[in-house]
């Protein structure tokens, strides 16, 4: 049958929408491009935020129909808001298939099942063991890799929904993971990115993710290697050692923060202080002093105050992020959080704080970005440059390349003979907030 698979949220489910397709290509479906060509539509869907709560419900009723004009039509959610809300989603009358994330195995006999039929079917149990270590993910061409290292999340966050969703911390064994990263680079891929809700708590029979990062970057044909996330609460030293020493190691770290206000990361179940994670940042900035910071932010947590928010805007200056992910607070079902605090910042006291917050942030990226002027800085040409001058846009640049910084920083210059994955020197002559603007120097 042919399949149209539509994916929202974090890498993690990028990653898992290449687990399954691999999972039903033995079964003779075909993916397809077009929804209306489709027999069977698969959401894979994301339970963070409220925002794709509600993509993911309009989406459903976009589909409704085609639900009417086919008799063979089968509507299927996946991943973590199926996990999360299995018996609401049922009552959307186009949906007769809920899958988890630990439940992919499972979909080849389970579209087999409903198809052609009015039966709904659901299989969303928690594993303590499935990593889909064994399937090889059927990628997109592209530059970079994600490769997840471990599923699950033991940390127990008060907003997270995710230790409900994907399980308990489990990792992959470190040859099954060298072992895709050797496919990747025979099949041209340059950088890979290391995904865990905490890459630092991966294990694997005594070696930690300093050594599984280590590994990974000697890998040959992989020119840069990438994680996301760590947990500021347990930063190991050696890992700091790594990404100093090792030359393909991406002197960027992602490390969120949630929150600039001790008692808000209290009642968050942070497990650090806001003096604990500034130690941090500067033990980071010593041992690697070109190193990238970026991280994330929840605004109007339950009893957030004015004063809780300016302790976070504070952090920000002290902390000077390259760059942040800005969020509201939404309340998730399930999560501690939503148990034992009312959602009481009012919405518009909320837009306010992410406002202000984001001006913020652009003022200091802008100017971590100005410092770049002049520099000649290598990048690994993406592909086409977005847009017709700076800032974002929908249509192509023509004329123009982009690509990556070692920081992670965006680069758009004029098209070199070169295509994607190859790296290139760029001489930056302009900036905004969010993108550097240059000129290709031979190397």
């Amino acid at each position: 049958m042919k399949v149209y698979l539509e994916t929202y949220g974090c890498q993690m489910n990028e990653y898992d929408s290449e687990l399954i397709r691999s999972i039903l290509a033995p079964h003779g479906h075909e993916m397809t491009a077009a929804v209306e060509e489709a027999e069977v539509v698969l959401i894979n869907t994301c339970a963070i935020r409220e925002n794709a709560h509600r993509k993911i419900y309009g989406r459903l009723d976009m589909l409704r129909p085609l639900k009417k004009e086919k008799k063979r039509f089968v509507v299927g959610v996946l991943g973590c808001m199926a996990q999360n809300l299995k018996e609401e989603l049922f009552d959307h009358p186009v949906v007769s298939l809920i899958v988890g994330p630990d439940s992919y195995r499972s979909l080849p006999k389970l579209i087999d099942e409903v198809i052609g039929t009015d039966r709904q079917e659901i299989e969303a149990y928690l594993s303590e063991y499935e990593t889909y270590g064994d399937i090889a993910p059927t990628r997109v061409e592209g530059v970079n890799a994600w490769v997840a290292i471990m599923r699950g999340c033991d940390n127990f966050c008060t907003f997270c929904v995710v230790p409900y969703t994907r399980g308990r911390e489990r990792s992959r064994s470190i040859e099954n993971i060298l072992s895709e990263v050797r496919s990747l680079a025979q099949k041209g891929y340059r950088q890979v990115t290391l995904l865990g809700q905490n890459v630092n708590s991966y294990r694997d029979e005594g070696k930690r993710f300093a050594d599984l990062i280590l590994k990974v970057a000697d890998v040959p044909g992989i020119e840069r290697v990438r994680f996301t996330s760590p947990h500021p609460k347990d930063f190991p030293k050696p890992l700091l050692e790594a990404i100093a020493s090792h030359p393909r190691i991406c002197k960027h770290i992602h490390l969120p923060l949630q929150a600039g206000s001790d008692r808000i990361l209290d009642l968050m179940a942070r497990t650090y202080t806001r003096k604990e994670y500034l130690r941090l940042v500067e033990e980071i900035r010593r041992t690697i002093p070109e190193i990238a910071l970026t991280t994330d932010i929840i605004v109007g947590f339950p009893t957030e105050t004015e004063e809780d928010f300016q302790e976070t805007a504070g952090l920000f200056k002290d902390g000077q992020f390259d760059s942040a992910y800005i969020f509201k607070y939404s309340e998730r079902k399930g999560t501690i959080a939503s148990r034992k605090y009312p959602d009481d910042v009012p919405p518009e006291v909320k837009t306010d704080r992410i406002v202000r917050l984001i001006d913020l942030q652009r003022a200091i990226s802008l100017q971590k970005n100005r410092e770049k002027i002049g520099r000649t800085l290598t990048v690994l040409i993406d592909g086409e440059a977005d847009g017709p001058g700076k800032g974002a846009a929908t249509s192509k640049r023509p004329g123009h390349q982009m690509g990556k910084t070692e920081g992670n920083t965006t680069v758009v210059f004029p098209r070199t003979p070169f295509g994607p994955g190859t790296m290139v020197s760029v001489r930056i002559h302009d900036v905004s907030s969010s993108t550097l603007y240059g000129r290709p120097v031979e190397r």
